[in-house]
């Protein structure tokens, strides 16, 4: 992990944002917003409100796009973050599975899930899937089938927190754009 202070690259990860859609920020208010907040050269991925960013205090920068994003938007906009380097981590280490299109990762503001947790297993098999992996703030899951995304209302459901998701081919994609 990088330590604070040091200029690192991240990936943003902005919940319920589904760019250019009615009542949704657009690309350019989602870059504007990163601009306002002191990361002018980010990068939008897709328009599902995933976007690479470099600064040296991600916490600071989620808060700021956050306050941004209302302001613009009239509307709160919740935003994760994590090192790109870490995310790469994860696609290494779940993208050659035989069922990697069926993963997802979920970032959240709680601790780390016990993926051995009885009412972690049970929640998650409610909601047709199950936790494979886990860290401080995020999890993977593997869903029961293909193009279901199951693990926001899961985690949410654990943690009482908010969560956001995105499925593992879109961050194997994410990290053959961004990662060198």
């Amino acid at each position: 992990m990088p330590r604070q202070g040091m200029v690192t690259t991240h990936v943003a990860f902005l919940r319920n944002v589904n760019q250019g859609q009615r009542g949704q920020p657009s690309t350019g208010d989602v870059i504007a917003a990163f601009a306002d907040a002191g990361c002018p050269g980010a990068r939008a991925f897709q328009s599902n409100g995933t976007v690479v960013f470099t600064g040296p205090e991600p916490e600071r920068v989620a808060a700021d796009v956050e306050q941004a994003l209302t302001a613009r938007m009239r509307a709160e906009r919740e935003v994760f973050t994590m090192p790109l380097a870490q995310v790469a981590a994860i696609v290494d280490a779940h993208g050659a599975e035989a069922d990697s299109r069926r993963r997802e990762l979920t970032l959240h503001h709680g601790g780390a899930l016990r993926l051995d947790d009885p009412d972690v297993i049970r929640e998650t098999a409610r909601r047709r899937c199950r936790l494979v992996d886990a860290g401080i703030g995020w999890t993977v899951a593997q869903n029961e089938r293909d193009g279901e995304s199951n693990a926001t209302p899961s985690v949410e459901r654990i943690t009482g927190l908010s969560a956001t998701s995105r499925g593992l081919p879109t961050l194997i994609r994410l990290i053959d754009r961004f990662a060198t």
